[in-house]
């Protein structure tokens, strides 16, 4: 392994430890709650540490977990990731180091975010491929605030621009293509940016792209919760936003590749699953009416829009 490659692990392990800490402080001190801890070890190498907020004021749960692990990737597992593809059954040795973060707020005008960011490696990392960056960050409202769309895609737009003037754009894309879900017919939300097998330049300047993708989170996100956490609402609208949720549980666990990687390589099931509401909603054949603002938000989900 080179020099590069060492640095830029012990740089991405410093990164996503920080981000938890400033992350978790910043949705304390709106919410008065505070997180609980649980430090894990994986089976295999190395572990986490996982940090939740449950039943709080603003917040009915947000957990907040970074992961440091290492160990031999089943091939099932190796076939299903985003990068590495070149390699097949090669370099099946793998380091990884991530943060990832799922935040669902109590009022229903208050958004769902989503964000994380990771480093992978399969082997020595030497093999062109055999190292990349992944990640993003996501808003899934219950209902449509076009200003909050705006100042959260600008806040990612300002992060991506500092490295290149193409990601926004591309990854902006990319992000409405992923969290969809066919057999709906519709986005999981208004989207953000996502990326993966992300290695067009070297490590370290990838490493300070994710350093500024992590540093947007809280102020893409905080001030729409801000807005949002004290308004009314009534009981058809805590409703939909049940419904919107089960939309969420649906993704994450028939289409979410990071959900489904970690169940293969034996990861910690509670950290993975916290991504999931602490409620959620089906019905049957339940449909917003015609002009409603439920039907607005089906509708931008239906046909992402472009907003910055």
């Amino acid at each position: 392994m080179t020099d590069e490659l060492k640095a830029v692990r012990s740089g991405m392990e410093t990164m996503v430890r920080q981000a938890q800490v400033n992350i978790c402080s910043a949705l304390e001190a709106l919410d008065g709650g505070r997180f609980h801890e649980d430090r894990w070890e994986r089976p295999g190498g190395g572990g986490g540490i996982s940090r939740i907020l449950q039943d709080g004021r603003v917040f009915e749960k947000a957990g907040v977990n970074v992961s440091v692990v290492h160990g031999e990737l089943p091939e099932q597992a190796a076939r299903a990731m985003g990068g590495g593809k070149a390699l097949g059954r090669d370099d099946l040795d793998f380091y990884a180091a991530g943060i990832s973060l799922v935040i669902h707020p109590r009022n229903p005008m208050a958004p769902t975010a989503h964000a994380n960011y990771r480093f992978f490696q399969r082997g020595a990392g030497k093999k062109n491929g055999s190292w990349w960056f992944g990640g993003g960050s996501d808003l899934t409202p219950a209902y449509l605030f076009e200003e909050d769309n705006v100042h959260f895609h600008r806040e990612l737009r300002a992060a991506c621009d500092e490295t290149d003037l193409s990601y926004y754009p591309r990854f902006k894309t990319w992000c409405d293509q992923y969290f969809y879900l066919p057999h709906r017919g519709e986005c999981r939300g208004v989207g953000g940016i996502f990326f993966d097998d992300l290695h067009d330049r070297p490590a370290a300047d990838l490493l300070r792209f994710a350093e500024r993708c992590a540093a947007a989170f809280v102020p893409s996100f905080i001030p729409l919760v801000e807005r949002r956490m004290d308004m009314a609402f009534t009981p058809d609208q805590k409703r939909w936003q049940q419904l919107r949720r089960g939309r969420y549980v649906e993704f994450n666990l028939v289409y979410d590749r990071g959900t489904l990687f970690g169940l293969k390589t034996s990861g910690r099931t509670e950290s993975i699953l916290m991504s999931l509401p602490l409620t959620a909603r089906w019905e049957y054949d339940a449909q917003p009416d015609a002009g409603s603002e439920e039907a607005k938000l089906l509708a931008v989900l239906r046909e992402p829009r472009e907003w910055v």
